[in-house]
């Protein structure tokens, strides 16, 4: 597959600077978050709040307030644990137009708890005015940021950063979730880095004689609970969700909900981080140690349908290896 370098860095700087009421705001995380370029070729749109988020959300209402349209760039975790006050008052409630790019999202970084946006999902969706979008590969990192800026309102973003695959070549659209398989015996939802996994699985699994029907979400509020309703009536053996986030609250939650509303009964398997803190490690150290990965699907999808594949790790393909380290930032952040 096509691997991407530093897409977000180009879409933002292409976008903004055709919109001069959108501004960049940092939070002494400018080169972890690919905007230090944005910042030396555009200093007249890029202000830099120092180590102090809470104040950097109630600046960002100000300005919204003033018509601009502010684009806050930090790790997912300091958008909305730290400033969680500030983003309700200053941002959510009057309906400010900021756009929180929260970079790192759940187990793609190896910094351990701190560093760790592992509920941010659940946090975020049950704020009203907020709407939250995931970018899945570089396609959507891309144009995640015009998606984001015709929202009348607050938008939180999961993003990815670095070497990003380039799976879809069609833009994100908010409330679209992209159908990528419609088989008939299992229905695989997935989000974000989770999509690539089970893209994976797939290919193994139609060869093992499962037919999946397989959706990736990039929207995840508004949720169209009545699609996943549809999607799941359309398999025998039920759903399986995975998601780079915890269970509870998460995608997983959600559509237990959409189910459970509709009155439909389908067995519902949700992988993800169960009740747990991640650890530090390499992301697919980490997918693989607690069940977000593709040989982790497999195994429920045998377990939903009772039918053994015989699938194992080499019958899923190479999975890209990513350094832990980085020759410009030696501690991966």
């Amino acid at each position: 597959m096509e691997m991407v370098n530093r897409p977000y860095a180009r879409a933002f700087e292409a976008y903004a600077v055709q919109h001069p009421e959108v501004l960049c705001l940092s939070a002494d995380l400018t080169s972890s978050c690919e905007v230090d370029g944005f910042r030396d070729r555009h200093p007249d749109q890029f202000l830099s709040l120092g180590m102090a988020e809470q104040n950097m959300l109630s600046f960002a209402g100000g300005l919204g307030l003033a018509g601009f349209r502010p684009f806050l760039h930090s790790f997912g975790v300091f958008l909305y644990r730290r400033p969680y006050d500030q983003l309700m008052a200053s941002i959510a409630y009057p309906r400010r137009q900021v756009r929180l790019m929260g970079f790192l999202p759940g187990v793609t970084t190896p910094g351990g708890m701190t560093h760790q946006a592992i509920e941010d999902i659940s946090v975020m969706r049950t704020i009203p005015n907020m709407t939250v979008l995931e970018a899945g590969d570089a396609t959507e990192v891309e144009s995640i940021v015009a998606a984001a800026d015709s929202v009348d309102g607050p938008v939180y973003c999961r993003i990815l950063r670095g070497s990003v695959p380039r799976l879809f070549d069609t833009p994100l659209e908010i409330g679209r979730m992209r159908v990528l398989a419609e088989g008939t015996d299992v229905l695989v939802i997935t989000a974000g880095i989770t999509t690539e996994e089970a893209i994976r699985a797939r290919g193994a699994l139609d060869r093992a004689g499962v037919s999946v029907r397989h959706l990736h979400l990039n929207t995840l509020k508004p949720f169209d609970a009545a699609q996943i309703v549809a999607h799941a009536e359309a398999v025998k053996h039920g759903v399986i969700t995975l998601e780079n986030h915890l269970v509870v609250g998460g995608i997983g939650s959600m559509v237990a909900e959409a189910l459970a509303e509709a009155g439909l009964a389908r067995r519902l398997i949700r992988l993800g981080l169960q009740d747990t803190y991640a650890h530090g490690g390499s992301r697919p150290y980490l997918m693989r140690y607690y069940g977000m990965d593709a040989l982790s699907l497999v195994r429920a999808v045998e377990g939903l349908t009772g039918q053994q594949t015989g699938i194992n790790e080499d019958a899923l393909g190479a999975v890209r290896v990513e350094a832990v380290h980085s020759a410009v930032k030696a501690e991966a952040l």
